[in-house]
């Protein structure tokens, strides 16, 4: 059973998912737009890939991550960043890949694409507390 908690930050992040159905819509008219200029940077289109494919697998990842927390043996601090962790995530590395090739005529990331080994870090953290709280849970 969900705490109002993982309840109240489900519906969120169910409400925030078509922005990443709206992102896909937008690199498929990127695609068939010939006058878009898309199709002409590759490392362009491989970072909006990469950032649109993490933000929807993240968003799923996290709506995982509530089912699970409640029942972890995790304090409330912990169970608090444990729910943030995967939402963050979903938001920094996305944010690291399409912002920093921002310009359609970048030939390398900028430095902010150093954001998506920052959300790596708090993602591996939460599911890192997570599997611990819900080993200690069944011990």
């Amino acid at each position: 059973m969900l705490t109002t908690e993982s309840r109240r930050l489900a519906g969120i992040l169910l409400v925030v998912f078509p922005s990443v159905i709206y992102g896909g819509v937008s690199l498929l008219m990127f695609l068939i737009n010939p006058d878009s200029g898309y199709m002409a940077n590759p490392l362009r289109q491989n970072l909006f890939r990469a950032g649109h494919a993490h933000a929807g697998v993240l968003l799923v990842l996290s709506l995982v991550v509530l089912r699970y927390v409640d029942e972890a043996k995790l304090g409330d601090g912990w169970k608090r960043y444990v729910r943030s962790s995967a939402p963050c995530a979903a938001i920094l590395l996305p944010v690291a890949y399409f912002l920093s090739v921002a310009s359609p005529y970048a030939t390398a990331p900028n430095g902010l694409i150093y954001l998506a080994y920052a959300g790596a870090v708090v993602l591996a953290v939460g599911l890192f507390v997570l599997g611990v709280g819900l080993l200690r849970k069944s011990a």
